[in-house]
């Protein structure tokens, strides 16, 4: 019995460590962009963030899974979401573009990695409150740290597509990179995946819809990504009309705001 318990105990542990260091991979990950775009090798800068968020979105599914979730866990994850998804963004952008824009493009950049870190902060002190009523619970509060990743990365990943004559602007990258951090520490309520509900006919077209998605990311990743981005974007004044709707259904009271990620999507940190 005595050696069982042992046995037990050590397996727990490796699992602990799992969820933590696909976290570590991320931030990897993200580091690893800012060195490509020192390179001025743009694409795998992308990827290198791309990569992180999709890291970000398995280790606290994972931790859930395994029974792995942990305090710790969850400082980790905001540390790690900060440098992938608040610095990384920040400094390529900077390296692409707004290096010529002097003081002023390097404040926009501190200004957005300050947001992150503010908006993560907010996301830690919530992590204690009581769970949200059911409707609450479909939104997030503003826009989480990967998704403002891949908006502040969107002018780079559009002119893959359609060339950097116009997007390499830096007052478009600069407006892109504020409004993104004005989000990001934003109420603007935005819709969390944990909306969707997929009843046992549907699922197997969701499988499908993913697989399809992932095809084109492989064939096509620039295209692909390009207008995921976009159809993000598109997603956030729709989700502000519904959300008032709801309201206005007496579904939400008015004074009752929306979760932020801890809350909304308990799975992403429960686990880490």
């Amino acid at each position: 019995m005595a050696r069982l318990r042992r046995r037990r105990v050590s397996v727990l542990s490796i699992n602990r460590m799992i969820p933590n260091a696909l976290t570590l991979l991320a931030l990897c990950a993200g580091l690893t962009a800012v060195r490509m775009a020192m390179q001025e090798r743009w694409e795998l800068a992308v990827t290198a963030v791309v990569v992180a968020m999709l890291l970000d979105g398995l280790d606290g599914r994972i931790a859930r899974l395994m029974g792995a979730t942990s305090e710790f866990g969850a400082q980790l994850d905001s540390l790690s979401d900060v440098i992938s998804f608040g610095v990384t963004p920040a400094l390529v952008i900077f390296l692409w573009t707004l290096s010529d824009a002097g003081g002023l493009g390097w404040a926009i950049c501190l200004v957005y990695a300050a947001c992150c870190a503010l908006r993560l902060a907010r996301f830690n002190t919530a992590l204690g409150e009581e769970n949200p009523a059911p409707l609450a619970s479909r939104y997030f509060v503003g826009v989480p740290a990967p998704a403002a990743a891949g908006l502040a990365l969107l002018p780079l990943t559009m002119s893959f597509v359609f060339g950097d004559m116009v997007l390499r602007s830096d007052v478009i990258n600069l407006l892109v990179l504020l409004g993104v951090a004005v989000l990001m520490v934003s109420k603007v309520p935005t819709f969390s995946a944990k909306r969707i509900k997929l009843r046992v006919p549907h699922r197997r077209m969701a499988m499908v819809g993913l697989v399809i998605f992932a095809a084109f990311l492989i064939s096509e990743p620039w295209i692909t990504l390009t207008v995921a981005g976009l159809a993000y974007l598109l997603s956030i004044p729709a989700a502000l009309m519904q959300y008032r709707r709801e309201v206005k259904a007496g579904g939400l009271e008015p004074s009752e705001e929306p979760p932020d990620e801890s809350l909304a999507d308990a799975d992403r940190r429960d686990d880490d």
